[in-house]
């Protein structure tokens, strides 16, 4: 009784029940508490429910329209109540959330299989998709009917009854199993510090980052430097760090977190999510996870993935040995009478390319303001495709770190909305990415626009300096900026089309082509210039960018295969796992090594793009989407970087287009013809 109270309480005055009344229908982040959450979930399920059993109930035959579109409308409630929700736990977590999360995990699982399930509901769709030949469908209502189609029949719609039990009961368990480990992820990667009483042991970092450790030491009530496992700190302490026992300390506990016991260890999770996939899909007929996962994607099935992979692998390989040669060997004239191991590369390396290129981070840095660099990238948008960010302080947000932009046309039309979080924090997962509060569709006549965060972890500004980006960072903004740009430009009809909703060996492209740019001397002249003296970074600067951009591009791409090795590996099983994680891990992984392989370190148990964020059999993509993007953007390098025609056709044919149409369609529609891998090799000059 006392919990019905207290919900019935809770819907009172709950504003994710609510209409909100902020600019552009934004979220009222200052008005939410956590204790909404869950009374709001229950409400937006019970309702999503009342929708469904009115398509079932209709007497009518089963149309497009009364079916397929009603099923696409419905549950408009619980998306609005998830949205702020889930993106909270990636980018501004507390306990009481996650607890919320594993409360609400399997109630929310099992609405969908609830819908999903549901005979009545399937037998009326299935009756629409007899006719997809006689209905004169457009492209997108095609892969609308399409989609739908298959999201039932490949969750568990032609399923025995028997069957559809277990589906239930193994989706439950997935979806609690994925939440854990990413939960586990982030604890453990918070719970690590290591306190340095001695300030020559910083010998080779920067004023700017020992002064960022200080900071870091003072946060926690300490005296001293203190290290961390997030990016800002363990990338560039691998980098410029002389002493050579704290890099290895800081490189075993950065890579054996969640495996050595204890609440956080991953391992065990590790098994049972690859194996609950394997259950899955055994139970859906086919033989490994892979299989169900690749139906619809560019890729296929996991012989093109392997082929795709090998064929990287045969080009790069031989590359990227050549390139540890040359870092071992450079090591050695420095004195170093040791094998170069996973703790040295990137010192070496980095001192190497300081030699051959006389350049690195620390040269660029001043060059690469935030401030500076968010107009040059929105710059960059404007020029390509005329649209424009004004930022507008009326709509809430989560973090009082987080800033807001009105995007409009060339013609002051309303896009978007843009949220940018930039700084790392203890509740923010590590990482970069892009999502949506609010996808874009059509509401009747009314083009109802996207609301769109991006989502970073760069270096903080410090009591002496503003934020100055690394050029990875620089980059990073580029490509998850290319992502907001595939939500913020769409142009479709339906919700579950539309923006970045596209396959996972598509959905890169967009990112990563905004990556070229990073190099080339008109975007830089456009913003880059010394955040003290105001002078414009040198053109010898940039040519020593693009003469760097390559180096060691092999090995990275190695790195880079390895994940994508891995992940096949996982999730290509065809009976159930019950080995070593460790030992199998490297098995997988074998082919790719050119640095010394440690027995005692491990990916897996802390690879939250394949265990917890969506890309199982999926890692590939990045690679996929590479030759995509390589491929793309030499027709820019023909016609001119900022052509507009260029982009337009880039804008009309794939940013507007979402998923309405398969992307190899979209693809040949704006370049003219299938990609090869000729022109990534070209670019890495490697061919």
């Amino acid at each position: 009784m006392s919990a019905l109270i207290v919900a019935a309480s809770a819907l009172a005055g709950n504003p994710l029940l609510e209409t909100y009344k902020t600019p552009h229908q934004t979220i009222p982040f200052n008005e939410l508490k956590n204790e909404y959450y869950f009374p709001a979930f229950q409400e937006a399920m019970k309702q999503h429910s009342a929708e469904i059993d009115a398509i079932v109930a209709n007497k009518q035959t089963p149309t497009f329209e009364n079916t397929i579109v009603a099923l696409e409308k419905s549950g408009s409630l619980l998306t609005k109540v998830g949205s702020p929700f889930y993106n909270m736990l990636g980018s501004e977590t507390n306990d009481e959330l996650q607890a919320i999360a594993e409360k609400i995990s399997p109630l929310v699982t099992e609405h969908s299989n609830s819908i999903k399930l549901n005979d009545k509901l399937f037998a009326r769709v299935k009756a629409v998709y007899s006719q997809k030949e006689k209905l004169k469908l457009t492209a997108e209502q095609q892969m609308l009917l399409k989609n739908t189609y298959e999201g039932f029949a490949n969750n568990g719609a032609n399923l025995s009854e028997a069957d559809k039990a277990i589906y239930r009961e193994l989706s439950k368990s997935l979806n609690l199993l994925t939440l854990q480990y990413g939960q586990n992820v982030l604890k453990e990667t918070n719970n690590y510090s290591l306190l340095i009483a001695d300030k020559a042991l910083l010998g080779g970092l920067s004023t700017d980052f020992v002064e960022m450790l200080a900071s870091n030491a003072k946060k926690a009530g300490k005296t001293g430097w203190l290290l961390n496992l997030k990016a800002t700190c363990y990338v560039p302490f691998m980098k410029y760090a002389d002493n050579r026992d704290l890099r290895r300390e800081l490189y075993i506990a950065y890579n054996t977190k969640c495996m050595l016991g204890g609440e956080f260890d991953n391992r065990e999770n590790v098994r049972k999510i690859a194996n609950t996939r394997l259950k899955i899909a055994n139970l859906l007929g086919y033989k490994s996870y892979a299989d169900y996962e690749l139906i619809d994607r560019m890729a296929e099935n996991k012989t093109k993935v392997y082929d795709l992979l090998d064929k990287l692998l045969a080009a790069y390989k031989p590359a990227a040995e050549k390139e540890y040669a040359a870092v071992q060997e450079y090591a050695n004239k420095k004195g170093a009478y040791f094998k170069v191991q996973p703790w040295d590369w990137s010192y070496y390396s980095e001192k190497l390319k300081d030699e051959k290129f006389a350049i690195n981070d620390e040269m660029l840095k001043p060059y690469f303001e935030l401030e500076n660099v968010k107009k040059g990238v929105f710059g960059l948008a404007t020029r390509l495709y005329g649209i424009k960010f004004v930022k507008n302080t009326k709509i809430p947000v989560y973090n009082p770190e987080v800033n807001t932009y009105d995007v409009t046309d060339e013609k002051g039309k309303f896009l978007a909305v843009l949220y940018t979080d930039f700084h790392p924090r203890d509740g923010k997962r590590a990482g970069a990415w892009m999502n949506d509060f609010k996808a874009q569709c059509m509401e009747g006549k009314t083009d109802s626009r996207p609301h769109i965060t991006i989502v970073m972890n760069f270096t903080r500004p410090t009591s002496t300096k503003p934020a100055l980006l690394t050029y990875d960072e620089v980059t990073t903004f580029l490509h998850e900026f290319g992502h907001s740009l595939h939500g913020m430009l769409t142009k479709c009809t339906y919700e579950s089309l539309s923006g970045t909703a596209v396959y996972r060996d598509f959905v890169e492209l967009p990112s990563q082509i905004m990556e070229n740019w990073g190099s080339q001397k008109e975007f830089l002249d456009g913003f880059a210039v010394h955040y003290k003296t105001g002078e414009k970074i040198p053109a010898e600067l940039i040519q020593k960018i693009k003469d760097s951009e390559n180096y060691n591009v092999a090995n990275f791409c190695l790195r880079q295969l390895s994940f994508g090795y891995l992940d096949m590996a996982w999730h290509t099983i065809e009976k159930p796992f019950d080995g070593d994680v460790i030992s199998y891990e490297k098995k997988a992984m074998a082919s790719t090594q050119v640095l010394p392989a440690l027995t005692e370190t491990s990916m897996s148990p802390t690879f939250s793009h394949i265990f917890s964020g969506g890309y199982a059999a999926g890692y590939y993509s990045y690679k996929w989407a590479e030759v995509l993007d390589a491929d793309a953007f030499s027709v820019f390098e023909k016609n001119g970087i900022f052509d507009k025609k260029t982009a337009d056709s880039f804008r009309k044919n794939i940013l507007e287009r979402g998923g309405t149409e398969h992307p190899m369609v979209l693809y040949k529609r704006f370049r003219g013809q299938e990609p090869t891998i000729d022109a990534l090799l070209k670019r890495n000059g490697v061919k």
